[in-house]
């Protein structure tokens, strides 16, 4: 990154917050007037020289995002109000998140810019179409919607003897699932750098490493680690726990439709209902709020 990229934003009103250790800058642009770049994503979530994060996301008003898919989702959905413009890290544009959408619904409550008592729903348009946030309690639930099996690919990475067969799922993003035979395997994977697949995605894809725990009472558990695209290693992924949980599910014989899926920054939950959508629970928190401040020239 080059310092004029370091100063590629002005100053303004930022909030941070996470989801199971999956982390992001929230910004809110009100009258739509103040569209990201990737230049100013990439300074604000440097965690050197910015704020920090793994992603930034926009809170602005449904149909004023500036963004076809964003203003397309929420043309279909009239109670929409808000559109979570999210884009990871590196300056690119992400589909969805999960851990993400669930922060942005926090934030909403906590800016005062949406209600949503217990046991209430809001929707929220993103990328990957209109997605339904439920408050329950201290934690946030998240309708996820469908998620699509596809084929088989070989992962390769650094701490893995050989390399492994990887199942692909859609979750309105794209995921690599893997599992491994042991946590030892799982403990000794060096994902600093990307994962190598083959045949690789057209569009790249997130890759889970996972470690499948016993299925009791029609739950099951899981441990997972995430290299995410655009980011390198996070310590949780929303639609990645998905994912985890919709492969290990297909590999175990449809054994369990609830997952609980640790993660290094957490717990989640992955649940399956009678049409077939994926719902993720877990926590969301504010952590801090600020002001980014112009740079001297």
């Amino acid at each position: 990154m080059t310092e004029r990229e370091h100063g590629a934003f002005s100053s303004g009103p930022f909030a941070k917050g996470h989801g199971t250790g999956n982390d992001f800058v929230l910004v809110a642009d009100v009258d739509g007037s103040a569209p990201l770049t990737p230049e100013r994503v990439r300074a604000l979530a440097d965690r050197r020289f910015g704020i920090g994060g793994d992603g930034v996301i926009r809170a602005v008003p449904s149909g004023r995002a500036g963004d076809d898919a964003l203003d397309a989702a929420a043309h279909g959905a009239a109670a929409t109000v808000w559109a979570m413009d999210y884009w990871n890290a590196d300056g690119s544009v992400s589909e969805m998140c999960g851990n993400g959408v669930r922060v942005f619904v926090r934030y909403l409550l906590e800016q005062r810019l949406a209600e949503l008592p217990d046991g209430g729903s809001i929707d929220i348009a993103t990328r990957a179409g209109v997605k339904r946030v439920v408050r329950r309690g201290a934690l946030l639930s998240a309708d996820l919607g469908g998620f699509e099996l596809g084929r088989d690919s070989l992962v390769a990475a650094d701490g893995l003897d050989v390399a492994r067969p990887g199942l692909a799922v859609s979750t309105g993003n794209p995921h690599i699932v893997v599992a491994l035979a042991s946590e030892d395997e799982l403990r000794d994977l060096d994902l600093q750098r990307a994962p190598a697949l083959d045949p690789v995605p057209a569009d790249g894809a997130n890759v889970e490493f996972v470690v499948p725990g016993v299925i009791a009472d029609g739950v099951g558990s899981i441990r997972m680690r995430v290299h995410e695209r655009g980011v390198g290693e996070t310590l949780s992924c929303g639609t990645g726990a998905v994912a985890a949980a919709m492969a290990t599910r297909h590999w175990s014989g449809d054994a369990a439709d609830r997952w609980i899926i640790d993660v290094p920054g957490g717990r989640l939950e992955v649940e399956l209902d009678e049409r077939g959508h994926a719902w993720l629970t877990g926590p969301a928190e504010i952590v801090f709020r600020g002001e980014t401040l112009s740079p001297v020239p």
